[in-house]
């Protein structure tokens, strides 16, 4: 490359990374913005608002007197599970749907009049790449993570009409304590960092991802590795070759069990 070119270049390269700086702090700051001043909620089982679904309408009460509205609900609370279908008593698969499920629908109902009332709100699911794939020996959790996508992919169309935003998030795999918290087959706990656990994103990251998701008011968002997102297209695709693979990581987890 000749002088005159790389000066005529060089300007060029400097000039697209400065655009994309600045595009990062744009998007920076309206992310911020967004929820500048803002009430928002959010909710996770430690809370004890995804345990104890019976308790969310005084809850939601509560919040509504006390902030007199919800700019942003992020449901969080979450339970995970690892066990055979046949082996699961259907007391955990009611566990995991209490707090999967029944707990940010209750808690979202509670709240959204309000919202419509105002013509203004977020409502948030975070869900996972298991609403929209299913892993073995993970049922009762994609299930769960099924029936949220459907909700609230139902509540985005039925509350457009009031300028009410909703967002589903589907985040990979996280480096959280989702896997020892999980519950097992007969309802004790799993206990266990499963690899893939330990080595998925930072908490912080997806937590920077899901709020630049709310400042630009995504409506569906996969937050995974490629292979677990390209997974999500292999199942409508060609399930044939998804049902297979399913079925040999079946084996092979069943294997390593028993080894």
């Amino acid at each position: 490359m000749d002088f005159i070119t790389s000066t005529a270049i060089l300007p060029l390269l400097l000039g697209c990374v400065g655009l994309f700086s600045l595009f990062k702090v744009l998007q920076w700051l309206r992310m911020r913005a967004y929820v500048r001043n803002a009430v928002v909620v959010i909710t996770g089982a430690t809370s004890g608002l995804g345990r104890d679904p019976g308790a969310i309408a005084g809850a939601a009460s509560e919040i509504l007197q006390c902030f007199g509205h919800v700019d942003v609900l992020i449901n969080n609370a979450g339970i995970s599970y690892r066990g055979a279908i046949v082996d699961t008593s259907p007391d955990v698969d009611k566990r995991v749907m209490e707090t999967n499920y029944f707990g940010p629908v209750a808690l979202t109902k509670a709240l959204l009049p309000a919202m419509i009332r105002r013509r203004q709100g977020h409502v948030v699911a975070i869900s996972s790449i298991q609403g929209k794939i299913s892993l073995p020996f993970r049922s009762a959790y994609a299930a769960s993570k099924h029936a949220t996508q459907a909700f609230f992919d139902c509540l985005r169309a039925e509350v457009e009409q009031h300028d009410i935003e909703v967002t589903v998030i589907s985040p990979g795999y996280i480096h959280t304590n989702l896997s020892l918290n999980a519950v097992t087959a007969d309802g004790s706990k799993y206990g266990v960092m499963d690899e893939t656990t330990a080595q998925g994103r930072s908490p912080v990251q997806v937590a920077q991802d899901i709020l630049a998701a709310l400042g630009r008011k995504k409506k569906d968002v996969v937050l995974a590795d490629p292979m677990p997102s390209l997974a999500v297209y292999l199942r409508t695709l060609a399930p044939g070759l998804f049902f297979r693979l399913m079925a040999s990581r079946a084996r092979k987890e069943r294997k390593s069990k028993h080894s």
